[in-house]
């Protein structure tokens, strides 16, 4: 079953079973998929699981801004539902690797590429994203990779 039907049908038995947070956060999901879908002019077909893992990467990154603003103005219960909303969206993501991980790959995308030095930083990120596609957050990369250029 495609992601996209997958989501459709958590949403459908969220709702129907009385848990309306968890049916609203997959509403909102939907719809940030079909304005993805519109944006794309892919309607019709529909986007593939790896496209709308990218939407739900970049919700999960809104909401965990959106948390640090809550924290940073002093409102907690906000930075919490924030929270909540990120664990039902994670639900939907691959599993997340770890530092060493991305750093595994990030040293072995560096030894791919030639004179490699602090001005190739893009060049190695989208390297280290393509291998490790959204399994991989891209603050963490882009830190990592960062990291090992300058040393």
């Amino acid at each position: 079953m495609a992601l996209a039907e997958q989501i459709q049908n958590d949403m459908k038995a969220a709702l129907l079973g009385g848990n309306r947070f968890e049916g609203d956060v997959l509403r909102n999901l939907k719809a940030a998929i079909l304005n993805e879908e519109v944006a794309q002019g892919k309607r019709e077909t529909g986007l593939d699981d790896a496209e709308v893992e990218k939407i739900i990467a970049r919700e999960v990154k809104k909401r965990n801004e959106s948390i640090r603003l809550y924290e940073e103005n002093g409102r907690p219960e906000l930075a919490e539902d924030e929270k909540k909303e990120i664990a039902v969206l994670s639900t939907y993501l691959p599993q997340q690797l770890s530092e060493d991980e991305i750093r595994a790959i990030a040293k072995l995308v560096i030894e791919e590429m030639d004179n490699v030095g602090p001005s190739m930083m893009g060049q190695v990120i989208g390297g280290v994203k393509a291998k490790a596609g959204n399994s991989a957050d891209g603050a963490t990369v882009a830190r990592v990779v960062k990291d090992l250029l300058q040393s």
